[in-house]
């Protein structure tokens, strides 16, 4: 019986094996190209912004969320081709941060969005890159928390309708629905980061019972 399990575990690691030898170059490279393609749009996004007309709006309202879903499938190809590599774990945050904050900077400039919006969005993205420095230094791995990702989630609905309004009547409840969405993601952004800090001082206590 023993046996005969050993051998299914060497028939398994070996078909993993020769999986992981299959795997060409440009699959390996592939989670990293998406993730930069995030940055590489964000110019196009800020572009099809510019002439603030309904038509142009709703082309970058695409493009941001074409965009957004990239951050799924970064992940997805890193893990299935074995791609996962420090750059990408690094890139990832960074190039999510590049495209909402330029996005938000530029529907501050339009009017669109008030700036305590931004202000708040941006203090809580630095703060968290600077915990996630000082944990990282530490050796301290914290996970995502819920408020995290219900901000993305909210982001990722409220910015293509904010950056849709147009001042058009019949589109003044997107309009109401993007603002006030974007508003909970603020708080949720602050909520979030409140959830990092402490969760890292947790850690750290932890970790300095252990040594």
């Amino acid at each position: 019986m023993e046996n005969n399990q050993k051998s299914t575990k060497d028939v398994s690691d070996a078909g993993i094996k020769k999986n992981l030898a299959e795997i060409t170059e440009w699959q390996k490279n592939l989670p990293t190209r998406i993730t930069m393609s995030r940055v590489v749009a964000v110019p196009l996004i800020i572009l099809t912004m510019w002439p603030n007309t309904l038509g142009w709006n709703i082309v970058a309202a695409i493009l941001f969320m074409l965009a957004s879903v990239t951050d799924y499938f970064d992940g997805y190809f890193a893990r299935k081709y074995n791609a996962v590599s420090n750059f990408g774990k690094f890139m990832d945050p960074i190039a999510d941060k590049i495209l909402v904050t330029s996005v938000l900077t530029m529907l501050l400039a339009m009017g669109k969005v008030d700036a305590w919006m931004v202000i708040i969005i941006l203090a809580r993205d630095n703060f968290i890159g600077g915990i996630r420095s000082v944990a990282a230094a530490d050796q301290i791995i914290i996970d995502a928390k819920p408020a995290g990702k219900w901000k993305t989630a909210m982001q990722m609905v409220a910015i293509p309708a904010v950056i849709i309004s147009h001042g058009t009547p019949a589109l003044s409840w997107l309009d109401k629905l993007g603002y006030t969405t974007l508003w909970i993601s603020v708080f949720l952004s602050i909520t979030s980061g409140i959830e990092y800090y402490f969760s890292y001082i947790k850690n750290n206590k932890a970790r300095k019972k252990k040594a």
